[in-house]
């Protein structure tokens, strides 16, 4: 059974940036990769320029005797993916460029 995405969308400034960042997909599990994690999508907030998605690692739940994933929804803190989005900026995208989308795997979580 599908699980209703949540609608999260944020207005942040970052670096003269007006950018607009929104929840482009909860945690699933595909058939051809397996799990995975919440990404995030982000876009300069005027014209048409390069888009970013950040891509997180899926949340695995532990019980007692195992370590599995599961479907999971993430607490999303603006600040953290704030933080993420300036990292993806020093690793080279630039949103004032043009070109096809950079996509960022962060190697934490967002919440």
């Amino acid at each position: 059974m599908p699980h209703a995405k949540r609608s999260i969308q944020v207005a942040t400034t970052i670096d003269d940036f007006r950018l607009i960042w929104n929840l482009h997909r909860e945690q699933q599990l595909t058939t051809a990769e397996g799990w995975r994690g919440v990404a995030i999508h982000v876009k300069v907030a005027e014209g048409v320029r390069r888009e970013l998605y950040l891509e997180y690692p899926p949340v695995k739940t532990q019980k007692v005797g195992c370590t599995r994933t599961d479907f999971v929804k993430q607490n999303i803190s603006p600040a953290k993916v704030e933080a993420h989005i300036r990292r993806a900026m020093e690793a080279g995208w630039d949103p004032g460029s043009r070109g096809k989308p950079f996509v960022y795997e962060v190697d934490e979580l967002p919440g």
